[in-house]
């Protein structure tokens, strides 16, 4: 497969304090890397104003102070870095290894995956481990993946209707995205496992474990080791 043609990076005014440059239309690894290697020019770019940069999928969005730097100004900036980013070399990805336990209480929605896959729920966890993952982003709560792709078999919609409650931990599918949910909270998506693994802690001198650009593979365990894991954890 080639390569997704390159489109110049687009600045979009978001507010008077920030600004969102696109780097893309699609979801792909060689867009997330110039978004990543933008983000981290930026980050150590000396620019009077600047406060932080979110990366996504396919842009990063830029916030300001507007008393210390106005939009054109920053416009400005951000263009001499967009040429360097472009060209600069990809962070060196961490491959971090997830246990999770597929099923039972973990996952009331693998017997959904495996029926409109075709396949049994105990070939799922084992498909859905069988790719390593790259985190593209975080996002919707502190240390939440957005993770991809799952193998198209078992690529699933989410729910029609959120839970009010989704276990810390929780591993899910949304479309061909995959992803864990760092904390309790409300979620609409397919939750097939859960693992014992801390994704986000204020305690930590890290708080967080994962960083987008890093791989992820996930390692069935059985309900036993996943108590005895989540012991360790606590």
């Amino acid at each position: 497969m080639k390569p997704p043609v390159d489109v110049p990076p687009r600045i979009v005014p978001l507010s008077e304090s920030a600004l969102t440059v696109e780097f893309g239309e699609t979801i792909a690894p060689h867009t997330n890397d110039l978004v990543l290697a933008f983000a981290a020019a930026v980050e150590q770019a000396d620019i009077p104003g600047f406060r932080e940069v979110v990366p996504t999928y396919r842009s990063a969005t830029i916030y300001f102070n507007p008393l210390l730097a106005d939009s054109s100004t920053m416009t400005e900036r951000l263009r001499a870095l967009m040429t360097n980013a472009r060209t600069a070399p990809p962070r060196l990805p961490v491959t971090h290894t997830i246990p999770v336990w597929y099923g039972g209480e973990a996952g009331p929605d693998l017997s959904v995956v495996a029926a409109r896959a075709g396949l049994t729920p105990e070939q799922v966890g084992p498909l859905h481990a069988s790719v390593v993952y790259r985190v593209y982003m975080l996002g919707f709560s502190p240390g939440f993946p957005y993770l991809g792709a799952v193998p198209d078999r078992i690529a699933t919609p989410r729910l029609p209707t959120p839970r009010n409650h989704v276990a810390a931990g929780s591993v899910g599918i949304a479309g061909a995205q995959t992803g864990i949910y760092p904390h309790a909270s409300p979620g609409g998506w397919r939750i097939i496992g859960r693992t014992p693994v801390v994704l986000f802690s204020l305690t930590r001198s890290a708080p967080f474990l994962l960083a987008p650009g890093d791989r992820v593979q996930f390692v069935p365990i059985e309900e036993t080791e996943f108590h005895h894991l989540f012991r360790d954890h606590l």
